[in-house]
């Protein structure tokens, strides 16, 4: 499914190039739950964000099902990225602007999804993350442990094929973080793809593999 080959990002200062992913080589096959982990500065965003097309790598090659994702404009990216990518933010990313329901809606309209059947799916999502009663409100209404759960749902609600997820947890009291876990596991023993981000060996036992970075390297 995904196919990275000495995929590195480097910044570029006056003269002086800073690199912060060096000769990534990884590879994830479709169904498998991966775990990211190592310390702060280590890379580990900006490896989910060049996973999830959010940002360009500066050197390598990626594939993503087939797709020679380093050739391709940023338009073929994020008709990608909306086709079969969910992606839960570690700061939420919801839209300031659109009510909980409205955020929830989004992925579904980007997938053209018809009217009836969204909102059937939106309630649903609803009802799942328990946050009915928060559907009309905007996120600057919301707590941060609620917003997290509404990023987390709007990450799922359009069943995408590989879900990226940058500390899903937190933001979230302990039981809650066990619910959204298990709700991941749960997804992936479905067949969603799973790439996580965690500083949590809790979270990370829900996966099947570890891959730790260190200074911007994979760790052998």
């Amino acid at each position: 499914m995904i196919d990275l080959k000495n995929v590195s990002k480097c910044y570029t200062t006056g003269k002086v190039n800073t690199y912060v992913l060096q000769k990534i080589n990884l590879e994830i096959n479709e169904g498998e739950f991966v775990t990211i982990m190592g310390p702060s500065g280590a890379g580990k965003s900006t490896l989910l964000n060049i996973i999830g097309m959010l940002d360009e790598m500066s050197e390598g090659k990626y594939h993503f099902l087939g797709e020679s994702v380093h050739k391709l404009n940023e338009r073929k990216r994020v008709d990608l990225y909306k086709q079969f990518i969910g992606f839960i933010f570690q700061s939420y990313h919801l839209i300031d602007e659109l009510t909980v329901y409205e955020n929830l809606d989004t992925p579904l309209i980007y997938k053209k999804i018809k009217s009836s059947q969204r909102k059937s799916m939106v309630c649903d999502t609803l009802d799942r993350f328990q946050i009915v009663g928060k559907k009309d409100l905007f996120p600057n209404q919301l707590s941060g442990g609620q917003q997290q759960l509404v990023g987390i749902a709007r990450a799922i609600i359009a069943e995408p094929k590989l879900l990226l997820a940058d500390e899903p947890t937190g933001n979230l009291h302990s039981e809650q973080g066990k619910e959204i876990m298990d709700l991941l596991k749960k997804l992936n023993d479905e067949g969603t793809t799973i790439l996580q981000v965690t500083h949590s060996e809790k979270n990370a036992a829900y996966g099947n593999r570890i891959v730790k970075l260190l200074d911007g390297w994979i760790e052998n």
